[in-house]
């Protein structure tokens, strides 16, 4: 059932994908925005109420809903399955703004890419070096693969083997968007008027971020290295320096890099890299083919999973 429940969900998104906006998620980010408005009063405790009532409280009505379903039909377990799954996983939910990058830097209108990649990451245009502008949309393309797809499948996995249905998928996704919505008003010291998060939810976000992610970004950065270049990719993962910002993140840039048999090296690029290949266009091309890839090997291990369960 797992493996038909990604597949319908894939399936039901690439044919009618969630719009910007739309109503679901738009009920997701105002939960959050409530419960850090509402709960966080600046007392470090305040943090961990904060981010349980954000993040796991749904995650445990997903779970809670899937059990009291299985127990009552099959049939509707599914359709619950599915529905989770279509709103937490897939790719139109940021193919657009790739599209809108790579059309623009095909027809050769820089001004029209650095918008484009402004608006997709949510950062002034000025942040946007010209000369750094293929690094910069394979990067933050590799990354929004990881989070909404690749990511969202491995937790989904590895919560269905413990028999708690898509709750895993949830987990994922929230706790992506509460560290990344909380990123954002963290890292700003000056904002006259406007509601701050406290310093508890702002690092408690960061670290239950890091330890979610943990073991979806290195699952992530395995398949890219089966699919593509293998050598280069844990090449790269190997001499990557335990210095980096975010190393969930570092390992699935530079395992995708060397995938691609391609430097991308971020912020934070790994020493004695054996890829030293600068972005071209082309890459683009093959980022899309990677990713496809990685998505076929984990539906065949799901499949795979799926077919052992039953045997059993």
């Amino acid at each position: 059932m797992s493996f038909l429940a990604v597949l319908f969900a894939l399936l039901l998104e690439q044919a009618r994908p969630l719009t910007d906006g739309n109503w679901i998620h738009a009920t997701m980010r105002g939960w959050v925005r409530w419960v850090k408005k509402s709960l966080d009063a600046g007392q470090p405790h305040h943090g961990v109420l904060v981010w349980s009532a954000a993040v796991v409280l749904p995650t445990l009505v997903a779970a809670g809903v899937h059990l009291l379903l299985w127990s009552y039909s099959v049939v509707l377990t599914f359709v619950w399955s599915v529905a989770m799954l279509y709103v937490t996983l897939g790719f139109r939910q940021f193919s657009h703004h790739f599209t809108e990058v790579r059309g623009a830097l095909e027809r050769g209108d820089d001004d029209a890419v650095r918008q484009s990649l402004a608006d997709w990451r949510r950062v002034p245009v000025q942040a946007i070096a010209p000369g750094d502008l293929l690094r910069q949309i394979i990067d933050h393309s590799v990354l929004a693969v990881h989070r909404h797809v690749l990511g969202v499948l491995v937790c989904f996995m590895v919560f269905w083997v413990l028999g708690l249905g898509p709750a895993g998928a949830v987990l994922f996704r929230l706790a992506d968007y509460f560290a990344s919505s909380n990123a954002a008003r963290c890292n700003r010291q000056d904002a006259p008027g406007e509601w701050m998060p406290s310093e508890s939810v702002c690092s408690l976000a960061a670290s239950a971020w890091r330890v979610i992610n943990h073991v979806p970004a290195r699952a992530s950065a395995i398949a890219f290295a089966i699919v593509g270049n293998f050598e280069e990719a844990i090449a790269n993962w190997r001499t990557l320096t335990p210095s980096a910002k975010d190393p969930n993140d570092a390992i699935v840039l530079v395992s995708a890099a060397g995938a691609l048999n391609l430097s991308l090296p971020g912020d934070n690029p790994p020493e004695g890299a054996t890829t030293a290949r600068a972005p071209e266009p082309a890459h683009l091309a093959s980022l899309v083919g990677l990713v496809w890839r990685s998505v076929v090997l984990w539906m065949l291990l799901l499949a795979l999973l799926t077919l052992a369960h039953s045997v059993g």
